[in-house]
């Protein structure tokens, strides 16, 4: 059997991996925030500086970037309603209107122009509905790397819909966030541990550095 390391290193290849910031925007996880308590987690975690650094990794070492916005047309056209966090989301002070600031990737991720951004007006999901996975198909993807907000509802959706797919799903435990602080490292442990490789960015970063057969 090979090692954990070993494991992840044979996943993390640069030509068939890409890295998926989820809902990293300036109206989630900014100073501004419709969710402060989220961003708080976010920034006192360490997770959105670990998205940071495995951003800025992934653009120096040819890993595609996508970065998954939710946003909401100011008409409100197309936006869900048919559970409670939509309804509650319509009342926030700050809403993530498209072409807003809000709906702009958050400091201090890094966004080259080789990364795609995918914007959805619907649902709980990065992925179900979405254009993900044809552009996941079309840059010959296996490995899904899921970094973001929030580990209560998005995470947990983009995990599950990337193994449905067919896709291997990685989670870096530390560049993910959610409230309270202490529900994250329950879910990974109890949930996404069983289907998705867990790993932390510093791992990530090392298979990345270390060469590979045929390079």
């Amino acid at each position: 059997m090979p090692s954990d390391a070993a494991r992840i290193i044979g996943q993390l290849d640069p030509a068939t991996t890409v890295l998926l910031t989820v809902e990293c925007q300036r109206g989630v996880v900014g100073p501004e925030s419709a969710l402060p308590e989220l961003a708080d987690a976010a920034r006192t975690s360490g997770a959105l500086a670990n998205v940071a650094r495995l951003v800025a990794a992934a653009h120096d070492t040819g890993v595609q970037v996508l970065h998954a916005v939710a946003e909401r047309r100011p008409d409100g056209r197309g936006a869900s309603h048919n559970a409670r966090l939509f309804k509650a989301a319509a009342r926030l002070p700050v809403q993530q209107l498209t072409g807003s600031t809000a709906v702009r990737v958050a400091d201090p991720i890094p966004v080259s122009d080789d990364d795609l951004v995918v914007r959805r007006l619907h649902g709980l999901s990065p992925i179900a509905g979405t254009e993900v996975d044809a552009l996941l198909r079309n840059f010959g993807c296996r490995t899904l790397i899921v970094t973001g907000v929030s580990a209560n509802v998005a995470i947990p959706n983009a995990v599950f819909d990337a193994v449905n797919l067919g896709y291997t799903a990685v989670v870096p435990a530390d560049a993910i966030a959610g409230v309270p602080a202490d529900y994250t490292p329950a879910m990974v442990r109890n949930t996404l541990a069983l289907v998705a490789t867990v790993t932390t960015t510093d791992e990530v970063l090392t298979s990345w550095r270390r060469p590979r057969r045929g390079r």
